[in-house]
């Protein structure tokens, strides 16, 4: 992964239309849309005039949005896989270069708050009335939260010090329309591919971030998921308990997170969680702590049993 987007540096290396843009969203505008049904005129049901899908509600908006502001003219896919839908945008951007598709792609990801989503989670009895807490005994559901983030994707040079995306894993368990597979079987799936595609073993990886939502469910599904391949030695925490659930950014956000951890050899704990569930077994850090990172795997599972486990490095040049 590059550094921060600097305006006109990497179309100048590449050219506009050989950066491809690939984003992940699960809400998109979804926001105006629920604006436009208040507004409907109360003897036909018509839509306010104002109302734009095309550039609000629609899934591709996003990514249509980010190619024009960036002024690229590239490959352009918005992916929407529920929460691990700015995950898998790193695995297309992947596939799409390596497919010689364009040279470098921006990643990213994007959801906001919407109420939709707040009252969906709380049907659905997943939405704690606290802060998260993921692995505690007492962890009673997740926190929705928003985010939107963006990298840098291109290919790696010998001299280049920076963090790598080595390998990637995606499976579709389709288990149950919203529950994971009990004994998180595509979970595991998902990070053996990783592994398997970065030619890594899994006592390598140094450190986990958890998808860690904090259901009750959830959380003991992907316990059994990391025990599978990792066994109960591997560090991991969920990243959660500081930024809620945010879905459709999910992915994106924690990959930075990993990256981070990488460069500055941190494992983060879990924010919230003071009393492990002693039902779990994997390595979970409650507590900070620093030590130098060279592997880490980031995991994001959405509805349906859409997984994907990214697998990123440091640079040891």
């Amino acid at each position: 992964m590059g550094s921060p987007w600097r305006s006109g540096e990497a179309k100048t290396r590449y050219g506009a239309d050989r950066i491809g843009v690939f984003v992940g969203t699960s809400t998109s505008g979804i926001g105006a849309t629920e604006h436009a049904y208040r507004q409907r005129d109360p003897l036909t049901g018509k839509l306010p005039a104002s109302f734009d899908y095309r550039h609000t509600h629609n899934v591709f908006s996003v990514a249509d949005f980010t190619r024009q502001w960036l002024g690229l003219t590239g490959v352009a896919l918005a992916i929407s896989t529920a929460c691990s839908s700015s995950a898998k945008a790193f695995a297309s951007a992947w596939r799409h270069m390596r497919a010689g598709f364009c040279d470098a792609a921006v990643v990213g990801g994007v959801d906001s708050l919407c109420l939709t989503t707040l009252y969906g989670f709380n049907a659905l009895g997943l939405a704690s009335s606290r802060p998260c807490r993921p692995w505690d005994i007492e962890r009673d559901g997740l926190t929705v939260g928003e985010a939107a983030g963006f990298v840098l994707l291109e290919w790696a040079k010998p001299e280049d010090q920076r963090v790598l995306l080595l390998g990637y894993g995606e499976s579709s368990d389709a288990h149950h329309m919203t529950a994971a597979h009990p004994e998180g079987a595509g979970a595991a799936l998902a990070m053996q591919q990783a592994l398997a595609r970065a030619a890594v073993a899994p006592e390598q990886v140094d450190y986990i971030n958890l998808h860690g939502t904090a259901t009750p469910l959830n959380d003991a599904a992907e316990d059994r998921a990391v025990l599978r391949v990792f066994g109960p030695a591997t560090p991991c925490s969920s990243t959660k308990g500081w930024t809620g659930h945010t879905l459709g950014a999910a992915g994106i956000t924690e990959a930075i997170f990993v990256a981070l951890c990488l460069e500055h050899g941190l494992i983060p704990g879990i924010l919230n969680t003071h009393q492990r569930d002693p039902a779990l077994g994997a390595g979970v850090v409650l507590e900070n702590q620093e030590r130098p990172l060279r592997l880490a795997l980031s995991n994001s599972f959405g509805f349906g049993g859409t997984n994907c486990s990214l697998l990123f490095g440091r640079s040891s040049a």
